[in-house]
């Protein structure tokens, strides 16, 4: 029997790792609401500000591999403990920056640092709570802090710029980090599981390294390059040569960067398949949510922000319920079930039009993301239990860089479907609309409205398509068949 002493230690250590997932995910959102007065300050233009954000994805995806790696062979607390403070020093260097160059350098070590906490964090959990219905409790209340951030994100941002200036959003994490890295001191000690000791595949995490980097700036940037241009098709080769040498040295390395012997486990390939389907249509479709709102309703950012709250609320709520259900009912009718709910949420904005009113956006961001939410904590059991004890890092990493590739896929793919649709539906209404009048003015309103009518119209398309996409995500996940699922237990070699 478990004492009451090791028990509040569990819980603990579950707050511990969750205070380190909450303020990564925070610094995300309160940056991008600091954007308008850095790209100010430094008298830069937009599209050069854009890179702040792009270089913090391109090293997130690159190091999110190498760290559940050297989770797993240094020890997740080492690298959770190297990650949190590298995390507090890159914060305190962004608040720092004097120009567009250092805050990029500096923002790459944030995101480099912050891209340890998914793996460690999630093979710190699965190590400490048992396979089951307690770990997979964890895991969605772990999963729900994801939300959590993107609710403070608004309230504690807005203040901060406002009253502090743009760098407090950096400074704000030095305090809270530093409460954060004691309780990780105090509460999680070293796991015991016995570590590979073998060299550690830096050949294979540098063309890993650069096929992501390859992969992810064509993502980007690609719809501004062009998708055909000589930048695009640059990257592509570029992506296709890394990835080749990549999986050459894996096959020959004992224990490579990513065990490609994950790959031969069909459960944890169904639910990588999944969770890849579901985030490209989630991410890549809702990131169009704010613009929509900005464009077409004339919210401002900050109103923007607060329609999200409610989606945040949902997410929290929905996350441990739907960890209660391990051990009760199947995971894959779990996650069939919340990614069908998911689907009717994304469905339901392909009725927005500018009469919409922010009940029209709560409402749909409400149902897909108790969607997510409900299935959050099956999936991320699965991928935990789906491997042996010391290899969780590993492939709870490449869910993450899953997770993550597939957001920047769904921008991608999504914002030029936004793009091929309107100007198709320009040229559609062009054809069946008469204007009665010679008078210039007249015209030019006439095409507005036709402009207007066929970008509402094109995010119908956006939306329509992303739902069918995770209704395909929905059927896939039939095929997550998990032996001893009562116990969730699935040790493939």
């Amino acid at each position: 029997m478990e004492d009451k002493k090791d028990k509040k230690l569990k819980w603990l250590i579950l707050l511990t790792v969750i205070v380190g997932t909450f303020l990564g995910r925070l610094d995300q959102t309160i940056v991008n609401l600091a954007l308008p007065k850095i790209i100010n300050d430094y008298g830069i233009t937009v599209s050069s500000a854009g890179w702040i954000a792009t270089a913090y994805i391109l090293a997130n995806a690159i190091f999110v591999p190498i760290w559940g790696k050297l989770g797993d062979t240094l020890g997740q607390k080492r690298v959770y403990m190297i990650g949190f403070s590298l995390f507090i020093f890159g914060s305190v260097l962004a608040g720092l920056a004097w120009n567009l160059t250092s805050m990029i350098a500096f923002r790459v070590i944030q995101a480099i640092a912050g891209s340890a906490d998914y793996p460690t964090a999630m093979a710190i959990l699965a190590l400490n709570f048992k396979p089951g219905k307690e770990r997979a409790q964890a895991l969605g209340i772990w999963s729900s802090s994801f939300a959590a951030a993107s609710v403070f994100g608004p309230l504690i941002g807005g203040p901060l710029i406002d009253n502090f200036g743009w760098r407090s959003v950096f400074m704000i994490n030095l305090p809270v980090g530093v409460i954060g890295m004691l309780m990780a001191m105090a509460f999680i000690h070293e796991s015991d599981i016995k570590r590979k000791k073998d060299r550690f595949d830096w050949w294979g995490a540098i063309t890993l390294g650069g096929a992501l980097t390859s992969l992810v700036l064509v993502l980007d940037r690609g719809l501004d390059w062009g998708w055909m241009s000589a930048n695009s098709m640059l990257t592509y080769l570029s992506t296709i040569i890394f990835f080749l040498i990549f999986i050459r040295i894996e096959a020959g390395h004992n224990d490579g960067i990513v065990d490609l012997k994950f790959f031969k486990n069909k459960v944890f390939v169904n639910v990588l398949i999944n969770n890849f389907i579901v985030f490209m249509a989630m991410m890549g479709s809702v990131f169009l949510i704010p613009v929509f709102a900005q464009t077409f309703l004339g919210y401002d950012a900050t109103q923007t922000g607060f329609l999200f709250m409610p989606m945040a609320f949902a997410m929290m709520i929905a996350a441990p319920i739907g960890g209660n259900l391990v051990g009760k009912v199947s995971a894959r009718y779990v996650i069939m079930a919340s990614t069908f709910v998911a689907a009717v949420g994304l469905y339901m904005f392909s009725f927005l039009d500018p009469r919409s009113t922010a009940i029209n956006i709560i409402v749909p961001l409400g149902v897909m993301a108790f969607g997510l939410g409900f299935g959050m904590a099956q999936r991320t059991n699965i991928i935990a239990s789906a491997v042996p004890q010391n290899e969780v890092g590993e492939a709870s990493s490449v869910l993450a860089l899953a997770r993550n590739i597939a957001g920047a896929f769904g921008v991608a793919v999504f914002g030029t479907i936004l793009q091929d649709a309107t100007n198709s539906k320009v040229m559609d209404i062009g054809k069946y609309t008469v204007i009665h009048s010679h008078d210039s003015k007249i015209i030019q309103e006439a095409i507005s409205l036709i402009i207007l009518r066929a970008q509402v119209s094109a995010y119908d398309t956006v939306f329509i398509i992303a739902a069918i996409l995770t209704v395909i995500g929905a059927m896939m996940a039939y095929w997550i068949k998990v032996h001893h699922e009562v116990h969730q237990e699935v040790f493939v070699e």
